[in-house]
């Protein structure tokens, strides 16, 4: 069952603390959504679930009640405390206190080691999950790196922004390097949008329940397909010929898949980026 607001107050008062902006802290409050997201995971009993910024625990408490195995990852160090003690007795919930992101686009060594199962030695490694309400501000590189890490299923809120980017059109506003990057790893299903209210302390803006189905299409081109999207997008305002001569890419490669030089880089489909970087000489992505 989901925490009150006033429940989350007084166990965010016993350890000390109170929402930091900076951690991107948004506690949800509403019963009924909590479920839902949980839902969406599609949890099955033994699945290893990956929860970036469980906060008080209500989403945890239900992802354990429905059998998993819940990897916490905590950075709020009086966060982790209360985590630490609420869960102790509960040999399925492991807490790592940090950072989800080692870097911009690395995952925490210890948060990898757990996805790949290199830290159990002998034992089977369970479907990979995330599901959780990320916090804000780390939500868009790690749904990307987590993919590549070969987690099989996110299920997560997020700023509704941030939704319409992972599931933009070519041609759109909302189209980019994130947009681009995430479709080709993933089939991408945008199921509802959440009130402000559903949060304590409300957001200023709506948030979305994302559910991505990992796809890969990249392999192990990922990491150098990611930085070659990224450089054309650097310059989206000039024309595909000028992005490719400063990505130092020959645009007579536009020929050979018959794309107009005069188009910009936000008029491509993710395949067609694809087919461009493979013609480019990438080594071809895994089947």
């Amino acid at each position: 069952m989901a925490q009150t607001k006033q429940e989350i107050q007084a166990l965010l008062s016993s350890a000390g603390s109170e929402p930091r902006h900076r951690f991107g802290q948004n506690f949800m409050i509403d019963q009924n959504l909590l479920r839902i997201v949980a839902d969406a995971g599609e949890i099955a009993p033994g699945d290893r679930v990956i929860e970036v910024g469980p906060g008080t625990g209500t989403l945890t408490e239900e992802l354990l009640a429905r059998g998993a195995e819940v990897i916490a990852v905590e950075i709020d160090r009086d966060l982790a405390a209360l985590l630490r003690e609420r869960f102790r007795e509960n040999d399925k919930f492991h807490l790592f206190e940090g950072d989800a992101l080692a870097g911009k686009h690395e995952l925490n060594a210890e948060l990898l080691s757990a996805i790949r199962g290199t830290n159990v030695p002998g034992r089977d490694v369970p479907r990979t999950k995330l599901v959780a309400n990320l916090p804000y501000n780390i939500a868009s590189p790690l749904v990307i790196e987590l993919l590549i890490a070969g987690v099989e299923l996110l299920a997560f809120t997020v700023q509704r922004e941030v939704a319409d980017r992972l599931r933009a059109a070519s041609d759109s506003d909302a189209y980019g390097p994130l947009t681009v990057m995430v479709q080709l790893l993933s089939k991408v299903e945008v199921l509802r949008t959440l009130p402000p209210q559903a949060f304590w302390p409300a957001p200023k803006i709506e948030s979305a329940l994302v559910r991505l189905r990992r796809e890969d299409q990249l392999g192990k081109s990922a990491v150098d397909f990611g930085r070659f999207v990224s450089r054309m997008f650097s310059s989206r305002r000039k024309t595909l010929r000028k992005s490719l001569s400063q990505a130092q890419v020959d645009p007579k490669l536009l020929d050979q898949l018959s794309i107009d030089p005069q188009l910009r880089p936000e008029n491509l489909t993710p395949a067609q980026y694809l087919s461009l970087f493979q013609l480019h000489g990438a080594s071809p992505p895994a089947e």
